[in-house]
């Protein structure tokens, strides 16, 4: 559990946020996008402990690029978290025609045809580009999209950032006790949405291959899946740099086959959706969140890689 925070904490820390978001968002979008983009550059070269952590995940990743190269890769990953900033410094002032003319989503007929069986549709994604768009494709899938997400330790940033993330008719769960309200969702038929790409405990996840070495990886995904069958879509948001804007890239569906052995199902679906999330790494290594610990649960017995 996190230390619970003083008043004053809290509300420097709130104020902080307000006035980051507001400053950069109070330029026109495309000059805010090019501010987000200098301030994670920045970021880049002042805070060493998250550049170390980048730079070793990119050494387990690619061990056989250079430590140039891969110091290239950790330098455009801050870019693009800047980028999400200047992005997300915006979401007061969206509107829904921005939203069409901001964000294109590809493959949607796939979802429109999905839906017509009346099954649960759930999503899974990682943290590319801006993952935060997916809060705002309501209008575009035209249903309620309920998103899972980890709430902030600081309730006044969490208010503020939730009545954002909802705007458009995007429903927030919080992680914490949320499974069998997930379950119920997708028996009803509804739409759910989650990262599947963050380290896992020893008791929530379990060990998969991810660029070779083994990772602990969320279990919910794959238990969800066994308890109510639903379509299981890889959707991922990337930046276009020619196109100048997010694409939500929404694949055909994985198949999977169920076989009644639970522990044997979990382990198999996992490494469907992990092997999905790491060929989106491989294609845009400069847009993923490098500065996560990916691997720092180990299997026991086994030494930290950090």
């Amino acid at each position: 559990m996190p230390r619970k925070k003083s008043t004053l904490q809290t509300a420097l820390e709130y104020y902080g946020v307000r006035l980051l978001l507001g400053i950069v968002g109070a330029f026109p979008y495309r000059v805010s996008l090019q501010i987000g983009e200098c301030i994670g550059i920045l970021f880049f070269h002042a805070f060493s402990g998250l550049r170390k952590t980048a730079l070793r995940n990119l050494e387990l990743a690619f061990p056989a690029n250079s430590s140039d190269k891969n110091r290239k890769l950790a330098r455009e990953t801050y870019r693009s978290l800047g980028r999400h900033i200047g992005f997300f410094s915006h979401f007061p002032k969206f509107e829904k025609a921005d939203i069409r003319e901001l964000i294109e989503v590809r493959g949607k007929d796939k979802y429109f045809e999905a839906r017509k069986e009346g099954r649960g549709i759930l999503f899974f994604t990682g943290h590319f580009g801006s993952w935060e768009v997916f809060n705002l494709l309501a209008p575009a899938f035209e249903e309620e999209m309920n998103i899972l997400v980890r709430r902030l330790d600081n309730e006044r940033v969490e208010q503020y950032v939730d009545s954002l993330r909802t705007k458009f008719g995007s429903v927030t769960l919080g992680k914490r006790g949320a499974l069998r309200q997930l379950y119920r969702l997708l028996e009803e038929g509804k739409t759910l949405g989650i990262l599947a790409d963050l380290n896992a405990q020893h008791r929530d996840g379990v060990f998969v291959d991810f660029f070779g070495v083994p990772a602990a990886t969320t279990k919910s995904i794959a238990k969800l899946v066994i308890k109510t069958n639903p379509f299981l879509f890889p959707a991922f948001a990337v930046w276009d740099m020619e196109a100048k804007r997010y694409c939500v890239h929404l694949e055909d569906p994985l198949e999977y086959e169920l076989t009644g052995d639970k522990e044997a199902d979990i382990l198999s679906i996992t490494k469907k959706f992990t092997k999905s999330v790491e060929d989106w790494v491989r294609r845009h290594p400069e847009q993923w969140l490098w500065t996560h610990k990916r691997w720092k649960t180990r299997p026991p017995g086994e030494k930290s890689l950090y």
